[in-house]
């Protein structure tokens, strides 16, 4: 069977891999995909929004399953324009994908619902957004409402931050048209989490917890990225936290949606923030988060395709999927300057010793082929991932590996799992 994977980061290396794998041996293909992509299977040349190639790819290929990876081309709608042409397609329709597409829009089902979240006002006028921020004080978060690639979010800690991101974003066309329109949020005290759940319209499965790490330096500082980092699980969800979540996040979510008439089915990730054992969502994602993915399908034992065609025929159920028990780590490498302005082009060394160090895998995330070179092409370059017998074995194994990279301007944190590794302590 051929398989189509639409984008080119490393959530789409990481899925590639994983259903490049499966025990049926199906033919990949990737698009515009990268390096780490080109070694499983066969890029093609059209970009990931590029609905109209795509469909004609589709029709003239004929592939069995198309996996859209990146949140862009779901909320422009590429899952209804090929389900209507009779592909089998993993992802959410336009409707659903405006979970992630307009913050607004996920604030209203989840208000609505009653899903745990904080208390928020949309804006697109700045001086009516800087005088609510001077009402409900600091720290306030302000986001983007569309979609800003992971960078659209500013925690502002004083009035001035705050009032500079809104009218960056509103007077400054910081963000295009994702920044339109600015949602401010109460700050939410706690820990973050990530949980990814499968949902076929009618049932959730949720996949193994873990933790993201969004800030560029060491201890949670600077400005937020796409993520520099991660590791599964994540102690923090217990049991009992997850009973909450499953009840309260995504039960009521599904909920609200099907009183609206939409029907959601892929992945639906939960941004959250854990405060004494209460999840409260901090954003919705549409599609696999990154570097999430990464760390959780690492730990994934076993064929994915079985889950992701009950998504799509509406027959999940949780024994389709099995865990390792191994914990995993992911540390992302990213060129220098990274969430600013960074260079393209160099060659990245090392990475066949990387990916022979015991249980880990390199995925490329912004990398392409330069003649007969490895050359970074993105912020994010390489999320090295490692499985271990525990946590700290985990990280020794990705930190060997990613001591053995090197390229230009390389710069990664030293500090992930920083806040597992503590708990670990005083257990």
């Amino acid at each position: 069977m051929k398989i189509l994977v639409v984008g080119n980061g490393g959530r789409e290396h990481t899925l590639a891999w994983k259903l490049a794998n499966d025990s049926t041996k199906p033919e990949i293909f990737c698009t515009p995909g990268n390096a780490g992509t080109a070694a499983l299977g066969t890029n093609l040349s059209y970009s990931a929004t590029d609905i109209d190639g795509i469909k004609q790819w589709c029709i003239e290929n004929q592939p069995g399953l198309v996996v859209i990876g990146p949140e862009a081309p779901l909320c422009a709608g590429m899952a209804d324009v090929l389900e209507a042409e009779g592909f089998r397609v993993f992802g959410p329709n336009q409707a659903a994908a405006e979970l992630e597409g307009s913050k607004q829009f996920a604030k209203e089902i989840m208000k609505a619902g009653g899903v745990p979240t904080s208390a928020y006002e949309a804006f697109t006028d700045p001086d009516l957004a800087c005088e609510y921020v001077q009402k409900r004080g600091v720290p306030i978060v302000i986001k983007a409402d569309g979609l800003a690639a992971g960078k659209g979010v500013t925690v502002a800690e004083t009035v001035e931050q705050a009032e500079a991101a809104i009218r960056d974003a509103l007077d400054g066309n910081a963000f295009g048209e994702a920044g339109n329109r600015v949602v401010i949020e109460d700050f939410l005290v706690g820990e973050e989490a990530s949980i990814l759940a499968l949902i076929d319209g009618d049932h959730v499965v949720m996949l193994a917890s873990s933790q993201d790490h969004k800030r560029i330096f060491e201890k949670d500082k600077g400005p937020n990225t796409g993520g520099m980092g991660a590791y599964s699980p994540a102690s923090i969800i217990t049991e009992s936290v997850l009973e909450k979540i499953k009840t309260e996040v995504y039960d009521r979510t599904l909920a609200e949606l099907k009183k609206r008439g939409i029907v959601f089915k892929g992945v639906l990730y939960a941004g959250l923030m854990i405060e004494k054992g209460r999840p409260s969502v901090v954003e919705f994602n549409c599609r696999f988060g990154d570097p999430e993915t990464q760390v959780v399908l690492a730990r994934w034992d076993g064929d994915m395709l079985p889950a992701i065609n009950a998504v799509i025929d509406g027959t999940l159920s949780d024994d389709l999927i099995q865990w390792k028990p191994e914990h995993s780590v992911c540390v992302v490498m990213v060129a220098g300057g990274y969430p600013g302005d960074y260079a393209k082009g160099n060659e990245i060394q090392n990475l066949d010793k990387a990916n022979a160090v015991d249980d880990t895998m390199v995925f490329h995330a912004g990398t392409a082929l330069s003649k007969d070179q490895i050359v970074t092409a993105g912020g994010r370059v390489l999320g090295i991932t490692s499985l271990g017998k525990d946590l700290p074995d985990a990280l020794s194994k990705a930190y060997i590996a990613v001591e053995t990279i090197s390229f230009t301007g390389a710069f990664y944190r030293n500090d992930i799992a920083h806040r597992e590794l503590r708990r670990l302590e005083n257990d």
